[in-house]
C-alpha cells in the first residue's frame, strides 16, 4: 500500500494536461504544482512560513548536499527533513545522481571519458575539461555498481550506489524520493545515452528492492523511478515503458534535453506512462517549459532558477525577466507588485528603484525580495494554469501567458 495517493480531477480536452490531487503523509498537493528547491534543507533566503504564504505546498531538498553536510544522521535525529527545516508540509528529496554528475567538471568512466569536448557549455550538464579533471571535487567515476566521486567541499572521496542513495533518503525521511539514476549530458552520443539508460534501469530495480526491504520506510515514504534517454524519442519511450513496469509509486522524467528536443522526447515518454501515477519533471523551471510540461501531462516541477536568478537581482515579470542591476531601474518607482501576476509576493510594497538599490548595494534584503517575488510568480503561474484546467480554458491561459511573457517588452 503506497503512502501517497493520486487522483485526477480534470483533463484538458485538446492536450495531455491534467489537474489532480496528490495526498501525502504530510498534506495534500494540488497539481500541477511547482516545488521550490531547498537544496540544503532551506529555500535560499525564504523562511518556511513565507513559502506557505506564497502558496507552496511542497519543497524538495538535495540528497547529495545533505549527505555531505550536515549528514543524514543529523537530519534523522532531528525527526527527518521537514522537522529539521521547520517545514510542516510534504517534502521530496532527489537521488543525488544529478549532483554527482553535474558538479563534477568531468564525467569519468572506468574505461574512457565520454562527453565530447566540443559540447557547448550551455548545452551540456557538465563538460569534460583536461585542466580541471584532476582537481578535487571535479570527478565522478561510474561503474556498474555505482559512482565514486570527490566532494566539492573538501575533495574527500565518496561513493553512491542505488542502495546507499536509498539508505540516505530513508534517513532524510521525505514523503517522496527518487531512485538513483545516471544523468547524462544532452550532448553525449546516442550509444552512451542508451548504455546509461540501461544502467539507470538496473539501478532503478536495485533502488526499488532496497526500498521495499525496509517495511517501516514503505509505510511513510513513496519512491519515484526516473525515466532517462536524453533527447532521443526511441530511448525515452523504451525507458518510460521499463520504469513504468517496475512498480514505482510515481515517475520522474530526468536527464536533460535541448529546447528543440524537449517536446518530442517528453511526449514519447508520457505515452508509455500509467495515467494513475503522479509525474514529476525534474529540474524544469523556465515558465514556457513548465507550461509545455503541463500540456504534455506532467504534474510536478522543481527548479532552483527562481532563487538563483533572484540572488543576482533578476526577477520574473508578466513581460519576461528583467535585471534590476540595469541603470534604467535606478529611478523606476513602479511598484514591484505591478510586475507580478496577482499581488505583492515579498510582503511589502517595494518599488523597482528600491530593490534595484538594494541589489546594487549588495544588501542581502535585495536578494531575499527578488527570490520571494520569483517563487511567488512561478507558484502563481502554475496555480493559474491549474485553475484554467479546472475551468476548461488551459490552452487560452497558456497562449495568453506565453504571448505576454515572450513576445512583449515591459
Amino acid at each position: 500500500m503506497s503512502p501517497i495517493s493520486f487522483s485526477i480531477e480534470e483533463r484538458a480536452p485538446r492536450s495531455g494536461a491534467r489537474a489532480g490531487v496528490l495526498s501525502t503523509p504530510h498534506g495534500v498537493i494540488r497539481t500541477p504544482a511547482f516545488v521550490p528547491v531547498g537544496t540544503k534543507a532551506n529555500v535560499k533566503g525564504v523562511l518556511p512560513h513565507a513559502l506557505t504564504e506564497l502558496g507552496s505546498e511542497v519543497v524538495l531538498a538535495n540528497t547529495y548536499h545533505l549527505y555531505l553536510q550536515p549528514g543524514e544522521k543529523t537530519v534523522r535525529a532531528a525527526g527527518g527533513l521537514g522537522k529539521f527545516m521547520g517545514w510542516p508540509g510534504p517534502t521530496m528529496t532527489d537521488s543525488g545522481g544529478f549532483q554527482v554528475f553535474s558538479l563534477g567538471a568531468a564525467f569519468g568512466k572506468v574505461i574512457s571519458k565520454f562527453v565530447r569536448e566540443d559540447a557547448p557549455q550551455e548545452e551540456a550538464v557538465a563538460v569534460y575539461d583536461e585542466s580541471v579533471a584532476s582537481q578535487h571535487g571535479a570527478l565522478a567515476v561510474i561503474d556498474e555498481e555505482g559512482v565514486s566521486f570527490t566532494s566539492h567541499l573538501d575533495g574527500s572521496l565518496h561513493r553512491f550506489t542505488p542502495e546507499r542513495s536509498v539508505e540516505i533518503q530513508h534517513a532524510l525521511g521525505a514523503d517522496m524520493f527518487f531512485a538513483f539514476d545516471e544523468c547524462t549530458s544532452p550532448s553525449a552520443p546516442y550509444d552512451y545515452q542508451k548504455e546509461a539508460m540501461e544502467r539507470t534501469h538496473r539501478w532503478a530495480a536495485r533502488s526499488l528492492k532496497a526500498h521495499r526491504q525496509n517495511l517501516e520506510a514503505n509505510k511513510r515514504q513513496a519512491l519515484f523511478g526516473i525515466v532517462q534517454g536524453g533527447r532521443h524519442e526511441d530511448l525515452r519511450r523504451e525507458s518510460a515503458r521499463e520504469i513504468a513496469r517496475l512498480g514505482f509509486d510515481g515517475i520522474g522524467i530526468g536527464g536533460s534535453f535541448s529546447k528543440e528536443d524537449m517536446r518530442g522526447a517528453l511526449c514519447a515518454a508520457v505515452e508509455e506512462l500509467p495515467e494513475e501515477l503522479p509525474r514529476h519533471f525534474l529540474g524544469i523551471g523556465e515558465p514556457g517549459d513548465i507550461l509545455e510540461g503541463i500540456s504534455q501531462g506532467m504534474d510536478l516541477f522543481d527548479c532552483v532558477a527562481p532563487t538563483r536568478i533572484g540572488r543576482h537581482g533578476s526577477i520574473y515579470t508578466r513581460h519576461g525577466i528583467i535585471h534590476l542591476r540595469n541603470g534604467q531601474y535606478r529611478d523606476d518607482l513602479t511598484p514591484l507588485s505591478h510586475t507580478g501576476l496577482t499581488r505583492s509576493y515579498a510582503g511589502g510594497e517595494f518599488t523597482l528603484a528600491y530593490v534595484s538599490h538594494l541589489v546594487r548595494a549588495g544588501e542581502l534584503l535585495g536578494s531575499v525580495i527578488c527570490s520571494m517575488h520569483n517563487i511567488g510568480f512561478i507558484l502563481d503561474m502554475v496555480k493559474g494554469a491549474r485553475q484554467a484546467l479546472l475551468e476548461g480554458r488551459f490552452d487560452e491561459y497558456r497562449a495568453d501567458f506565453v504571448g505576454a511573457y515572450y513576445h512583449s517588452h515591459g
